[in-house]
């Protein structure tokens, strides 16, 4: 892939990136901030896998499945926080 292609791209994650963030800060819900947390976490995860397509090591991609892993989880511990549950039910 060309270099353009890598930097069309870059941009497009972080036009994303800062709707989320404005998201974040204008949501006028907990449940509203909780979804652009989570698709921030999803687009550091894009970050990562172009990242790693541009520079040819796998190391980012890495970082990237760990990223995704710890973002579910605590996505999934956050959702049951704001339903009211305990961690255990």
């Amino acid at each position: 892939m060309s270099a353009a292609v890598f930097t069309v791209l870059f941009c497009v994650l972080l036009v994303c990136a800062f709707f989320c963030l404005y998201r974040l800060q204008q949501g006028p819900t907990a449940p509203d901030r909780t979804v652009a947390i989570d698709i921030l976490g999803t687009l550091f995860v894009g970050f990562c896998a172009l990242y790693a397509l541009r520079t040819g090591k796998d190391f980012y991609l890495n970082i990237g499945i760990a990223w995704a892993l710890l973002s579910f989880v605590g996505t999934i511990a956050l959702a049951k926080y704001l339903e009211g549950k305990a961690y255990d039910e």
